[in-house]
């Protein structure tokens, strides 16, 4: 799913909200719902795009080393299954 907005993007409409900008004119002047301002301000509040790049940095590492420990333990799992038979 591709998202619509950058998190550059997003980042720049949290500062113009907190700048004093109304969150409902922010909505509409750049054509997006009330909910996603409330969900980006919960995940990207107060950051800056640095810290947003190092972010996602993070949790691309994380689901890498997530699915390397998933797969070390079905290799163990599989190990264990053929030494049980064997003896």
């Amino acid at each position: 799913m591709k998202k619509r907005y950058s998190e550059e993007q997003i980042i720049g409409f949290l500062r113009e909200a907190d700048s004093g900008l109304s969150v409902k004119e922010l909505c509409r002047r750049h054509g997006f719902p009330e909910q996603s301002y409330y969900l980006w301000r919960k995940r990207f509040g107060g950051m800056t795009v640095s810290d947003a790049k190092r972010l996602r940095e993070l949790e691309a590492e994380n689901t890498r080393l997530k699915r390397l420990l998933a797969e070390s333990m079905l290799e163990n799992e599989v190990v264990r299954e053929v030494l049980r038979k064997k003896w």
